[in-house]
């Protein structure tokens, strides 16, 4: 895969993580860019459009997570993938990252094989979700417009965070079929991704909330399926 291609933003508070990090990306052949902060991140990722979005957590005034969602909210972002950065493990933190939209986690002190092996396991990823993005998915008057990342009931328009999304499509796909909670996690998370395991609770929980539909049933001991 050519690495040139793709657009790396990294963002971090500490000037020496930033060109620790920078140095690893770059031999790797990614096209990097940097900021200092949440606000500095959220203009350059607007009129950069990075593939993926490195950001620490941790960083006064603004920290990772709200920044994640101020980019959430970017249109021209729908399709760029977050990575945190952070010193923190527990499962509160991880569940918060998640939620507020992120793709991955990686955990402080950073070891760059294992972070460049994440980001090219994500950018495989992007390049399938690209693959797929003129497919539309419709169960009865329900659609999932995988090109807008939107959800149609009925006519009318529903936005979802990035993960929900993809959550959603990936229970509409197959109707009626029972997915395991580990083939969720692998499949809407990735398989090196350490998630806490309320994570698809909390995603199935907002879904239901915000499409009003009854349709995800809850499998007890299984896992989650779309019924019609």
């Amino acid at each position: 895969m050519d690495y040139t291609k793709f657009r790396i933003l990294l963002v971090d508070d500490e000037a020496d993580v930033l060109e620790f990090l920078g140095y690893n990306l770059k031999k790797e052949g990614f096209n990097v860019i940097t900021a200092s902060n949440g606000r500095d991140a959220i203009i350059k990722a607007s009129t950069q459009l990075p593939h993926i979005i490195v950001l620490d957590v941790m960083m006064p005034e603004m920290d990772g997570i709200e920044t994640c969602g101020e980019l959430k909210q970017i249109p021209s972002l729908k399709n760029s993938l977050i990575v945190f950065l952070t010193a923190r493990g527990e499962d509160y933190s991880q569940i918060s990252g998640f939620d507020a939209g992120a793709d991955d986690y990686v955990t402080k002190p950073i070891k760059p094989k294992l972070l460049i092996s994440r980001l090219k396991a994500l950018l495989r990823r992007y390049q399938d979700d690209v693959s797929k993005s003129s497919e539309l998915l419709q169960v009865d008057d329900f659609i999932i417009d995988s090109e807008r990342f939107l959800v149609l009931k009925k006519g009318e328009e529903i936005v979802l965070p990035k993960k929900e999304f993809e959550l959603l499509r990936l229970l509409a796909s197959k109707p009626n079929k029972v997915f395991t909670r580990e083939e969720i996690f692998s499949k809407v998370w990735g398989d090196n991704v350490i998630v806490g395991d309320r994570t698809i609770d909390v995603h199935i929980r907002k879904i239901r909330e915000k499409i009003g539909l009854d349709n995800i049933r809850t499998v007890k001991g299984v896992g989650y399926k779309f019924e019609v």
